[in-house]
């Protein structure tokens, strides 16, 4: 179960302090689970580095030498959590500095509780896609595995992944059905499995 399908956990980077309260307030009215708030860039380093979440929600402008922009690029460097910009502008030259961050999202203010919703179960559930392709790559399965799989074998394995049926597998990979079976069972053999689903939970 990802972290996302039970109550999120969001930080909020916001240095007005009656903006971040309603913030806060329509979170938690619409399910999710605020874990802390910053209001400069320093403070926020220090939750980054303390505190576990899924997303944040944060302030493109805001005081002290850290401007939002700036600390996107750090959690894109070291945290890897999704991030969703706040922002009273939208200028052509705003717009410019936030594509380059590649953000998750973008909130004009002032924005209501569905435009909070939206954006934020539009980030987490890009997130799980990001990471499902991560993770689902040739190259981390074997790696993870210590196997070497053919491209054939990998194109298998992502379809039976997919939900795919042996007939199914076969017609999307141009394949016979009996040839689907014996990669199946040359993955099994390989990987000391018996069934489909022992063989997908190794690579979860």
């Amino acid at each position: 179960m990802y972290l996302w399908d039970m109550q999120a956990k969001i930080i909020i980077i916001e240095d007005e302090a009656i903006i971040a309260e309603e913030i806060k307030s329509t979170l938690t009215i619409l399910g999710y689970k605020v874990v802390g708030h910053a209001m400069n860039g320093d403070r926020a380093l220090d939750l980054f580095a303390s505190t576990q979440a899924d997303l944040i929600l944060l302030d493109i402008s805001l005081k002290g030498s850290l401007s939002g922009i700036d600390l996107a690029n750090i959690i894109k460097e070291k945290y890897n959590v999704p991030y969703v910009f706040l922002t009273s502008f939208s200028d052509k030259y705003t717009l410019e500095k936030v594509k380059e961050t590649m953000p998750y999202g973008y909130i004009l203010k002032p924005f209501s509780e569905n435009d909070l919703k939206v954006n934020i179960e539009l980030a987490l559930n890009r997130c799980r896609e990001d990471q499902n392709k991560k993770v689902f790559s040739k190259e981390y399965i074997e790696k993870k595995l210590k196997i070497k799989l053919t491209n054939r074998e990998y194109q298998v394995l992502v379809a039976f992944k997919d939900g795919l049926t042996y007939k199914e597998t076969a017609d999307k990979l141009f394949l016979s059905l009996n040839t689907i079976k014996s990669y199946q069972k040359k993955l099994f053999i390989e990987l000391g499995v018996c069934s489909k689903y022992e063989l997908l939970q190794l690579v979860k």
